[in-house]
């Protein structure tokens, strides 16, 4: 191992290369990305949204943010599987912490999450939001949407969060509802993946119900996804009980009959075509998980993203070709 400094998130001095701390040791930022406020010059900003007071069932997402960041420790700076690539040799990374909240005044959190999250995309950086409940995903959207206009919605999830929603509820399960009334994002070209339950109205999404997504191959879910948002800008939020309790039970409304881990990550591998403007990960609740088995898929559907913004990253750089690229349709 070189000889180098401990604690990579507090003595990097730039935001690209490796870090040399042990898995079992050293700071937790977000796969040891640097922590800063500077986010000048970042291709990407991981932020957390410590927020669960809009759950319906069991609360405890406010410790997602730091379940996640100790899970990416795992991702110890090898080229990341599948991906075959170090993705921080020339994509700047910075882990800007987490987004401060008024606990005792939960009116305020939208606003203020929309607002942190607008400043943040000023800079022209990918924002990587890890939650927190899903309710955090509609200022997000809302501050996407404001630069980007509406926006293809690709939610993998086992809840459709489509309830009625008088547009002043903090409520996880009827956001989305929210965002097609306000035209926040386009029910056309939006699709929901692992749908496990029933709401009173689909707002016009397409649904690849759980017992679907169990019959289809990853290619073809993939295909879907990428047919459905026609090439628009699209926002990607990933409710971790998308997947089947036995590979995330660390959440707060698990359902069973859900896909594997394995599978949706393929199906993530795939959307390199996709025109992604930003993305999230949510619902991670760690006072009901095992082992770190939700948090380290959460970590990993993250650290999937930012695989997909580096290989974007490396084409853009190389002329449109990647000769690294593995994945795709």
């Amino acid at each position: 191992m070189p000889a180098t400094a401990m604690d990579h998130a507090f003595t990097a001095t730039k935001n690209t290369g490796r870090a040399y701390d042990p898995t079992y040791a050293g700071a937790l930022s977000f796969m040891r990305r640097r922590y800063t406020k500077n986010v000048k010059g970042a291709d990407a900003i991981v932020w957390g949204i410590p927020f669960d007071a809009a759950v319906t069932n069991r609360p405890g997402a406010r410790f997602g943010p730091q379940a996640i960041r100790r899970a990416a420790a795992i991702f110890d700076n090898d080229p990341q599987y599948p991906f075959n690539r170090q993705l921080f040799e020339t994509m700047s990374v910075i882990d800007y912490g987490d987004c401060l909240l008024d606990s005792g005044n939960h009116q305020k959190t939208p606003a203020t999450i929309e607002r942190e999250a607008a400043k943040l995309l000023r800079s022209g950086a990918f924002l990587l939001s890890l939650g927190g409940d899903h309710f955090v995903t509609w200022p997000l959207l809302k501050a996407h949407a404001a630069i980007h206009g509406p926006l293809a919605l690709v939610q993998f999830d086992a809840h459709q969060d489509t309830w009625d929603d008088d547009g002043k509820r903090i409520d996880h399960g009827s956001f989305v509802a929210r965002a097609v009334k306000e035209g926040i994002i386009d029910p056309d070209r939006s699709i929901q993946i692992g749908i496990r339950t029933h709401a009173p109205d689909d707002c016009g999404i397409k649904i690849l119900y759980g017992y679907e997504v169990e019959e289809m191959r990853a290619t073809d879910i993939a295909y879907a996804i990428i047919d459905r948002t026609g090439g628009k800008k699209a926002y990607l939020t990933f409710d971790i009980d998308c997947l089947d309790p036995a590979y995330a039970p660390g959440t707060g409304t698990p359902v069973a009959g859900g896909p594997s881990s394995a599978k949706i990550l393929s199906v993530l591998r795939q959307l390199t075509q996709l025109d992604i403007v930003g993305a999230d990960v949510v619902e991670v609740a760690p006072a009901y998980d095992h082992a770190d088995i939700t948090a380290i898929a959460g970590a990993t559907v993250a650290m999937q993203y930012l695989g997909l913004l580096a290989e974007r990253k490396a084409r853009q750089e190389d002329g449109g070709h990647d000769a690294n690229h593995a994945g795709g349709i």
